[in-house]
């Protein structure tokens, strides 16, 4: 047993000087999880920042010029004004997402105590944003004309119950909170599967296979050293990608034990470089190896519920991904990160990808040990 341990930690830290003189895998490594994360969480922006916004105020009373008043940046520019035949040429041009048409005599009407109606037309090429900016805006409106008329004492028949929401974990509705973790996470498959599944190919196709062979070690050492030196790696990324990147870089809160998700990082860690063994015995070179690398990427990250919610998805797919370590892994990280999850809630997943990841290291070991004979 002490000889093993020996053994693994020497092979181990074997790995890791050859890996250092891989420059390639260390800049991949570098940029996944700081230029990709800062990159998506900046450029890939979810969130209403800075709209075009148009006006029609066919009223020109003091409710309407507070209404032009309440859209301000960072979520609106400042409206601009419109006549009713210019709104067609402007939806036309791009020049506007949003115009806001106010009939004549709308703040009178609602002295009164009608229900005038004001039309938003939405260019909804921009789809995200104008889905969420709609929202924004008519919340913004229904505040306005109710602090309006509350002040002048007027009560619009019908308003008996409102709804009131709490948005739990996000006040703010950010995308960059979400995105810039979810974005660590996936590249965690990708750069686990990469990195031990490339160092099983390059000890083939360098020839230093042939020397672990004559070298009193067992495969399961070889294996073993293989998942702890780049697990490591890794780990140690992810740690460093949280402190720079997310905490200072973006200033998005942790909320949960970093501690604890880093325990789960490492327990899936083994289980995604022990399925990168497993292509590695599998493909015959590097190229081979993409090629059943990348659809599996895919596959993973898209029905992990990264980018999807899993209740979006058919009931039978929810099923089958529930045995994805990944799948165990988001949904881990997202309770640790996002709600401040505790050990208590999370062991059942951690168990999960831990079962998952030994299944995973037996059939790589069995494709190992054939490999090993067939070089032999």
């Amino acid at each position: 047993m002490r000889r093993s341990l020996i053994a693994i930690w020497a092979l181990g830290l074997k790995e890791l000087a050859s890996l250092r003189r891989d420059i390639v895998l260390v800049l991949l490594i570098v940029w996944a999880l700081s230029g990709s994360v800062y990159s998506v969480a900046t450029g890939l922006n979810m969130d209403v920042v800075n709209a075009a916004v148009g006006i029609v105020d066919a009223d020109r009373s003091a409710l309407s010029y507070r209404l032009r008043d309440a859209l301000q940046p960072p979520l609106f520019q400042p409206p601009a004004d419109l006549a009713a035949e210019e709104v067609q040429a402007a939806f036309d041009t791009g020049r506007f997402t949003f115009i806001i048409e106010i009939p004549p005599g709308f703040e009178a009407d609602l002295l009164r105590g009608r229900r005038p109606q004001i039309q938003l037309s939405v260019d909804a090429t921009a789809m995200n944003i104008a889905g969420i900016g709609t929202m924004d805006i008519q919340v913004i409106i229904q505040q306005e004309v109710a602090a309006y008329l509350a002040a002048r004492g007027v009560t619009l028949a019908g308003e008996r119950v409102s709804a009131v929401a709490r948005v739990m974990f996000n006040p703010n509705l950010e995308g960059v909170r979400t995105l810039a973790i979810m974005e660590i996470l996936q590249n965690i498959t990708v750069l686990a599967i990469i990195l031990v599944g490339a160092a099983v190919i390059r000890e083939r196709e360098h020839g230093t296979i042939e020397h672990l062979l004559v070298m009193p070690v067992r495969p399961t050492d070889i294996v073993l050293a293989k998942i702890w030196a780049n697990g490591f790696v890794i780990l140690l990324a992810v740690w460093l990608s949280l402190e720079v990147v997310i905490r200072r870089l973006l200033a998005v809160p942790v909320e949960g034990s970093v501690a604890l998700f880093l325990l789960g990082t490492a327990i899936y860690l083994f289980a995604a470089t022990s399925l990168g063994i497993l292509l590695a015995t599998i493909a015959r070179s590097m190229p081979q190896f993409g090629l059943l690398a990348i659809p599996l990427f895919i596959a993973l990250n898209l029905l992990s519920g990264a980018t999807t919610p899993l209740d979006s998805m058919p009931e039978a797919l929810v099923r089958i991904m529930q045995f994805s370590p990944t799948t165990q892994f988001i949904a881990a990280s997202q309770a640790i990160l996002y709600r401040a999850a505790g050990l208590e809630a999370v062991i059942g997943q951690f168990l999960a990808v831990a079962a998952t990841g030994g299944l995973f290291l037996a059939l790589a070991l069995a494709r190992f040990r054939a490999m090993l004979t067939a070089q032999g």
